[in-house]
This record gives C-alpha cells, structure tokens and sequence, in this order.
C-alpha cells in the first residue's frame, strides 16, 4: 500500500471517534456521514480492523474495540 495522505488520515481518525461515539454503525451509514463511496468506507474500515481499532460482528456492521489509542 503507498503511504495515504494526511487527509486520508484525518479521514481515517474522524471515522474511528464517530464510530466509537455511535457505538455500532454500518459501513452505508459512515459512507453518508463522511461523504464518501461505501467502497472508500469500506478501505478506510479495513485500515482500522488491520490495526485492532474496529471491528465488524455482523457484516457491514462496526464497532469500536476495547484498544487504547494513541493519538499522535
């Protein structure tokens, strides 16, 4: 993967405190929410998952995990 964009990130790190604010979300609502395709959601959800910071019980369902997070 090339390295994303500091607006990618920004993005990125909004979505994981909408999400942990909200609880549960599915990847169509979040889509809506930031403005972007279900398929851009979808990449920046699997960066998260990747890392331990989401996770997805029911498909196209997501939730935070119990990981502390360094915001740097």
């Amino acid at each position: 993967m090339n390295h994303p964009s500091s607006r990618m990130l920004n993005r990125i790190k909004a979505v994981y405190f909408y999400i942990h604010q909200q609880g549960m979300v599915t990847t169509n609502q979040l889509a809506e929410e930031f403005g972007i395709t279900d398929r851009t959601m979808q990449r920046d959800l699997s960066i998260l998952e990747y890392n331990g910071l989401v996770s997805s019980p029911h498909k196209g369902k997501w939730k935070a995990t119990e990981k502390k997070v360094k915001i740097s």
